[in-house]
């Protein structure tokens, strides 16, 4: 098995007639921000797959590359038989969605996208960057404002998930994963990747997302053809998270279009 298989997944039913629904992980968060449209999918009779691990928790080669990230998710997909794909994303992982749609046309069939960087400035989290490129956690700090960041209304992550995610970012390994992958956000060119996609492509935004701003994004994709654009009111950064129902509309709307 290749050694970029860093992936472990959560699977339901057998791919078919239906392209598989593959949900990637954000940077800080695993599987349990797609709860809602991963289960609702599921019940729907959706071939669904996530990943479980958090970005940051993966091998730092791995998690420091677009392309990388994209491999290990489609050698996911391989393993449970799976040959088109629709890539639900958020965050990082919307770079990736969009990296893997320009490479692989014949494979993913359509990609969702939401809060994804790149074409912003990044916004205090409580994390900063030292003189050797590392990335060090403000632990005081880091809960306020990244909740502040992700959230536009009440918080909807819970004490365990929160606590889980302070201890992954405080461990060596998922520090170098971070700083490897901020510098990965801050070199890919979007633009370029927007260029290759040709699949149908839908964009989730939060109206208030403070994380990675509306309104570069709102500006920039409608200029594309076959692409979508929703920008959620009373909601932050995680879409599938703060209004889960009106994300998993949406998706299961736009997937009976592309793919139904």
């Amino acid at each position: 098995m290749s050694p970029l298989t860093v992936f472990t997944v959560e699977h339901h039913n057998t791919p078919g007639e239906r392209p598989l629904v593959a949900f990637m992980s954000a940077l800080f968060a695993g599987k349990w921000i797609w709860d809602q449209p991963f289960d609702a999918l599921s019940r729907a009779g959706w071939p669904v797959l996530r990943t479980n691990e958090a970005i940051c928790a993966v091998e730092p080669k791995v998690a420091g590359s677009i392309e990388r990230l994209g491999d290990a998710l489609l050698e996911a997909c391989d393993a449970v038989g799976a040959d088109e794909v629709v890539v639900c994303a958020n965050s990082l992982g919307g770079l990736v969605a969009i990296d893997l749609a320009g490479r692989f046309p014949d494979r993913v069939r359509g990609i969702v996208v939401s809060g994804a960087p790149g074409l912003s400035t990044e916004p205090d989290v409580g994390l900063s960057m030292d003189r050797r490129g590392s990335v060090k956690l403000a632990t005081d700090q880091f809960r306020e404002r990244m909740l502040s960041a992700l959230f536009h209304g009440e918080p909807l992550f819970t004490e365990e998930q929160i606590r889980q995610t302070g201890e992954l970012l405080a461990t060596g390994p998922a520090m170098v994963a971070m700083a490897r992958s901020l510098r990965a956000t801050r070199t890919y060119r979007v633009q370029s990747g927007l260029d290759k996609v040709r699949c149908p492509s839908l964009y989730v935004w939060g109206r208030y997302d403070r994380m990675t701003p509306v309104e570069a994004w709102q500006d920039l994709v409608p200029r594309y053809p076959g692409t979508e654009f929703v920008a959620v009111d009373d909601c932050g950064h995680i879409p599938m998270v703060e209004r889960a129902e009106d994300y998993t509309g949406r998706l299961l709307a736009f997937l009976e279009r592309v793919a139904g």
